[in-house]
């Protein structure tokens, strides 16, 4: 008799018994003669496994290997045997991050910005295992008391790195004992980021920095975000700002942004693309943020022209504008002046200048590239590719999109509308919103022994819906006022939502779910996905590496809230267990066959 598993997974997938039986006899053949037969690939070479030298693996190499543990594993499930949990990573994996291994890098010969971009194709097989915190780690502050205080030992800076992190950063930051005190206040740039906004909304020509919506500006790509007191400020205006910064070892941007609550992510575009689609950002924000502009004939401005919407901004801060170096006066050139030679040859026009900050708007009239008197740069042929990790490209995107619209003509903009956006998915996620709410959004949360905290504050804050769609959880976030930020991610083979999402005012991002995602651990509070599982089995992807990867970027107390068919749920709660999340099922009763599984991750102290 075929186990309950053996139903449930068919039930998924839906095959006949014969056609059943044949596929997981095949499965079976491959999986044995893969951990049998000796490996005679010659993309590793054993003797060489002790050098620094990165293992490239095929990918039709690592889909077999993963092909033969998750199978045994999941017929150990099929016959109702418990599998192990998964043993503790050492120390070293603290604060890892996959796919960014610059020492490696360079070693395979990448060079001139390469060898910090995202290299997955150059990761080393490694052990399964549970990354557990810090010592001294510690649940994070609830927002928003946890934006402006944060716990020192949560991140990987010391304070000799913060002492001579320069003056800039001592007016931002106060660290006292264990903890760090960010100055909202003080230190993004001489008079403060209050000022500091203020002066880009009268640049802009708007009399305050309250009036950046009305511009048409809401969502802010941030790079070399610093610490994030420009993207806090920008959160208290009800914008949506994005930081991205390049990995760093110590002391990351990226790492402290998120610890305090604010949106951000892993990413550079030295010689890559970034994971969003054409026209997403109304601003694009640089504050000393360490980018040469004009190198690689000036793709790096090109990618910023790709994803700033028509009429969006770019913004340039850097006191390194002033002529530099040691060639005579009639040879000195700054940034911000090559920076404005390459714009006019992309349609940008200098908006205004105040002190050491320049803003250009990128044209609203896609006529304008055919009247170039340089037409130097040319227009993309732009396709229906999703942009995730392409290779920078030499021309400029998006001039024939449907989406070519101004930010000051929001009402215009062409997409799904609320009535559409109900009828993919928005009714369904109601159906259990009522479930979640008290156990997961209670306007009380409350940890035992706790005394009940006021109102706003919320134990979760950093949210990510692993698979988005329309932004429907983002969505009901807003209606029900939840103080909960989402970075929506859409799986670059699912059907490409992101411009939807991105249209609507979120933050979003394309990702492959068969890799990890760049951020750094415990950064995340909660985990959601709705028929994730369901997408993931046609990838080939595997689903216990998946679960060890959401692990990772969970913070400790933090929830998983996964929504799928009910066989796959029961498959998905035995991994639970693996990573030893406590987990429950929950019955709709709607008569579907769908149930939640909804997990929490404990605080396991050293």
């Amino acid at each position: 008799m075929r186990g309950s598993w053996y139903k449930s997974v068919s039930s998924v997938f839906g095959l006949r018994p014969r056609i059943r039986g044949l596929l997981f006899f095949i499965v079976g053949v491959v999986a044995l003669v893969t951990i049998l037969a000796p490996l005679t690939s010659n993309s590793y070479d054993s003797s060489s496994s002790s050098t620094l030298v990165p293992n490239i693996y095929s990918n039709y190499r690592r889909i077999k290997e993963q092909a033969a543990v998750d199978y045994l594993d999941l017929r150990s499930l099929s016959l109702g045997a418990s599998l192990k949990e998964f043993p503790f990573c050492g120390k070293e994996r603290e604060s890892y991050v996959p796919c960014y291994n610059i020492t490696g890098n360079l070693l395979a010969g990448l060079q001139e910005g390469e060898e910090l971009d995202r290299h997955c194709e150059f990761e080393r097989e490694k052990e399964r295992c549970v990354v557990r915190p810090p010592r001294d780690y510690k649940i994070p502050l609830r927002w928003p008391l946890g934006r402006d205080i944060i716990w020192s030992g949560n991140v990987k800076i010391t304070k000799d790195q913060f002492l001579s992190s320069g003056t800039v950063t001592t007016r931002l930051m106060l660290l006292e004992e264990n903890q760090i005190t960010f100055h909202s206040e003080d230190g993004l740039v001489f008079d403060g980021v209050k000022d500091y906004a203020r002066q880009i909304a009268e640049m802009i020509g708007l009399g305050s920095d309250t009036e950046f919506a009305q511009a048409g500006v809401r969502t802010v790509l941030d790079i070399g975000c610093g610490f994030g007191s420009f993207g806090a400020h920008l959160v208290s205006l009800k914008l949506m700002p994005i930081c991205i910064a390049e990995y760093e070892a110590t002391g990351s941007q990226v790492q402290l942004a998120l610890e305090r609550g604010l949106p951000a992510m892993i990413g550079n575009f030295f010689s890559k693309q970034l994971p969003y689609p054409a026209l997403s950002f109304d601003m694009v924000h640089c504050a000393q943020c360490g980018t040469t502009w004009d190198i690689k004939d000036a793709m790096l401005l090109l990618e910023v022209d790709r994803v700033l919407k028509p009429g969006g901004y770019f913004v340039l801060t850097s006191p390194t504008n002033k002529a530099q170096g040691n060639l005579p006066d009639t040879k000195k050139t700054s940034i911000s002046t090559r920076v404005n030679e390459l714009s006019k040859k992309i349609c940008w026009s200098l908006t205004a200048q105040q002190d050491e900050t320049f803003l250009w708007q990128k044209t609203s009239d896609s006529s304008c590239y055919s009247s170039r008197s340089q037409a130097s740069i040319p227009l993309c042929k732009d396709g229906d590719s999703v942009p995730y990790y392409h290779p920078l490209v030499p021309c400029i995107s998006g001039t024939t999109s449907k989406r070519w619209i101004s930010i000051q003509n929001r009402s215009a903009v062409a997409g799904t509308t609320s009535a559409g956006l109900e009828i993919h998915g928005k009714s369904a996620l109601k159906n259990y919103w009522s479930l979640l709410t008290p156990l997961i959004f209670s306007d009380h949360p409350k940890r035992p022994g706790d005394e009940d905290p006021l109102p706003p504050f919320n134990m979760i804050r950093n949210v990510m819906d692993m698979h988005a769609r329309f932004g429907n959880l983002n969505a009901a976030l807003l209606d029900e006022g939840k103080s909960a930020w989402v970075m929506n991610v859409v799986p670059v083979n699912a059907r490409n939502t992101l411009p939807i999402i991105l249209d609507r005012g979120f933050a979003g991002v394309l990702h492959d779910w068969c890799e990890p995602f760049p951020t750094y651990p415990r950064t995340y509070d909660m985990l959601h996905a709705n028929e994730l599982l369901t997408h993931l089995s046609s990838e080939r992807c595997s689903l216990m590496d998946l679960f060890l990867e959401m692990d990772r970027i969970l913070r400790p107390e933090g929830w998983v809230v996964l929504s799928d068919k009910v066989g796959v749920i029961e498959m998905a709660r035995a991994l639970a267990a693996r990573v030893r999340w406590e987990a429950r099922v929950i019955d709709l009763q709607d008569g579907s066959d769908q149930r939640l599984l909804v997990c929490q991750k404990p605080f396991i102290k050293k």
